[in-house]
């Protein structure tokens, strides 16, 4: 199940930013896949009431299976042909339309992605020609 499952159990307990942050500062080497089961519950031991027996439960049994699953065949839909892979992090899709890479570092920015998305709010059919 991993990082997206426990995340998902995160959000099920109100902790999805909190788990979110604590799991990003403390990434393995990406050369493997460290997030174990039980490394994933000793970080969220980090955050204050994350831990109980529902969520723990979530993680170890794989809870969110098949959320996980969807998750992951959507992502590889995202890519298209040219991307069987899946579109490559961070992406975002809105009204159908994927922010271009060149331009994807808004994303990481939240004043930026906060003025993106009112722009798409105020025109939200017309977003290609906001500029980023």
């Amino acid at each position: 199940m991993g990082v997206v499952g426990s995340c998902r159990a995160a959000l099920k307990e109100g902790k999805f930013l909190e788990y979110h942050d604590v799991l990003y500062l403390n990434q393995p080497e990406e050369s493997v896949d460290g997030y174990t089961n039980a490394y994933l519950l000793k970080l969220a031991g980090q955050v204050e009431g994350l831990r109980s027996t529902a969520f723990d439960a979530a993680v170890k049994n794989m809870k969110y299976r098949d959320f996980v699953t969807a998750s992951q065949k959507a992502y590889e839909r995202a890519g298209g042909a040219e991307e069987p892979d899946g579109p490559g992090t961070p992406t975002a899709v809105i009204n159908d339309k994927r922010i271009p890479a060149e331009v994807g570092g808004v994303l990481q920015d939240g004043t930026a992605f906060t003025q993106l998305l009112q722009q798409i709010h105020a025109n939200p059919w017309e977003w290609e020609a906001t500029t980023l």
